[in-house]
């Protein structure tokens, strides 16, 4: 588990509630903000929080300021595994 993918959050998405919103989750949605898609601050909340327990990479709690729509959550992730040398 050393890079984090669209699948990926699409998969901790559907774990963490509603899955009706994120069935259609494709290319064009990748650029969405997340509160279109149908997630909160609360289901961004619970992303960090898997992240940091499957990943094992700190999520700080501005993490939530860069993780917005589907792409900058990705290389947000992306972004914290390298810095924390698991990608």
């Amino acid at each position: 588990m050393n890079h984090f993918t669209v699948h990926d959050l699409t998969r901790i998405l559907r774990s963490c509630g509603d899955s009706e919103n994120i069935d259609g989750l494709g290319e064009a949605d990748l650029d969405t903000p997340v509160a279109e898609l149908g997630f909160d601050s609360l289901a961004m909340l619970e992303v960090a929080s898997v992240v940091q327990r499957e990943y094992g990479v700190p999520m700080p709690d501005e993490a939530l300021e860069h993780m917005t729509t589907a792409r900058s959550t990705v290389a947000y992730v992306n972004a914290r595994l390298t810095e924390a040398g698991v990608a």
